[in-house]
């Protein structure tokens, strides 16, 4: 049974996933990055949500500055969040994060994606397959075998591991495989994109992602300048 420690602001959260998840074990819970940094939980995996200031908190840091505090302390994140903007959630596997799950998924899917997080895969969100696509299409993503560009294509269509072994003449097993490689490059090219390839690659203008892609030079900086580097997560709203 994996472990897992989770941070989100609302109690209800922290207090019922246990109980909505038996096959995990809980470290405990915590509503801020830095109360969860200072007990140090030993867990395999963060349940990690997006947006943690309140009124009762509002100068604790969130996304993407979260993200890269806990990776920065060895946690593996799965980003657990109701935000639902594809370019957002590509900049948290730029900011480190091995995996994303809605708050709006079944509770049983929620607890397959933390689990694979804990057990050392990467998980890339649906609404991100398709913006990994436009990116091979574009060629600003070349690092994909012919049969890893298939397997995503069949994945952003939404079809199945079954329907794509029948289609390929490919056990489910290698298309797994096939799979779970993709998404190890797919996060592993998104930590090496800057916002200005990506916005050429997409067509966007310059700037555009900026409210969004984690800087580079935040990761080294110093805390009072990295937070400033992330000051635009914090004004984030979740998607409701």
């Amino acid at each position: 049974m994996r472990t897992v420690a989770v941070v989100d602001d609302a109690t209800v959260i922290r207090e019922s996933l246990p109980a909505l998840m038996p096959r995990l074990q809980f470290a405990g819970g915590w509503a801020t990055i830095e109360e969860m940094l200072a007990a140090r939980p030993v867990a395999d995996a963060l349940v990690l949500d997006l947006h943690l200031s309140n009124a009762s908190q509002p100068d604790v840091r969130q996304g993407v500055a979260a993200i890269r505090a806990a990776v920065s302390e060895g946690y593996r994140v799965c980003v657990f969040s109701q935000e639902e903007r594809r370019f957002v959630l590509a900049a948290c596997l730029a900011a480190g994060a091995s995996g994303v799950v809605s708050k709006s998924a079944p509770t049983a899917k929620a607890e397959e994606v933390i689990t694979a997080v804990a057990e050392g895969e990467v998980v890339v969100p649906p609404s991100v397959i398709g913006l990994v696509e436009v990116l091979v299409r574009r060629n600003s993503l070349t690092i994909l075998s012919e049969r890893q560009r298939q397997v995503l294509a069949g994945r952003a269509r939404g079809l199945t591991y079954a329907e794509m072994s029948s289609q390929m003449h490919l056990s489910e097993s290698t298309l797994r495989g096939y799979w779970a490689e993709v998404s190890r490059n797919v996060s592993e090219h998104f930590q090496r994109v800057v916002p200005s390839e990506l916005e050429h690659a997409l067509g966007l203008g310059p700037g555009d992602l900026l409210e969004y892609w984690p800087d580079p030079d935040a990761a080294t900086a110093p805390p009072a300048v990295a937070e400033r580097h992330a000051a635009p997560w914090w004004r984030l709203r979740p998607t409701r």
